[in-house]
């Protein structure tokens, strides 16, 4: 039984990893390739780290369920066996969400930025490579609905080589 018992733990721990890759802010879904995407250049105002939590699909869930249901079935005699079967289920259901949320949360950062028409955005998005401090020149890059921030580029006129960013837009005075 314990043959059983730990190939079911091992399957449900692989299926339940399967939601923890996390790709990087700088990468974008093959349903964006190839499709135009609106760009507006903005000032940072400021930068927060933050934590994104981590997806709820129920895989963590189940697992845990099923984990439990079998151990729990196993510790009791014949007239118990059901009612900690039951137990085990309910409390390894709760701790396999807690361990699904926590194994997909990441870190992410949440930029303030000013616009050229003095309007402000808020943006949130997984830490990438990219620092951004406050004052920096940005583009905001928006398809599909999804915004993310990135370094200015530099600016070019004509057929000369980049000369400089754009003009960084004042950062209002803190109060």
């Amino acid at each position: 039984m314990f043959k059983q018992f730990a190939l079911v733990a091992t399957v449900a721990g692989a299926v339940s990893l399967t939601g923890c890759a996390v790709a990087p802010a700088n990468s974008v879904s093959a349903y964006d390739a190839q499709r135009m995407s609106t760009v507006v250049d903005a000032t940072v105002l400021s930068v927060t780290p933050v934590t994104i939590q981590g997806r709820d699909t129920g895989v963590g869930t189940v697992s845990g369920a099923v984990i439990g249901g079998i151990a729990g079935s196993n510790v009791g005699g014949p007239r118990t066996g059901g009612i900690v079967g039951i137990a085990g289920a309910v409390v390894g259901g709760l701790v396999g969400n807690a361990v699904e949320r926590d194994a997909s949360q990441r870190q992410g950062v949440q930029i303030l930025v000013q616009l050229k028409n003095g309007d402000r955005r808020s943006v949130v998005q997984a830490a990438g490579p990219e620092v951004f401090a406050a004052g920096e020149p940005v583009i905001m890059v928006t398809t599909g609905g999804r915004t993310r921030v990135m370094p200015a580029p530099p600016v070019t006129t004509g057929s000369t080589a980049p000369t400089a960013y754009p003009t960084a837009y004042p950062v209002p005075a803190q109060q």
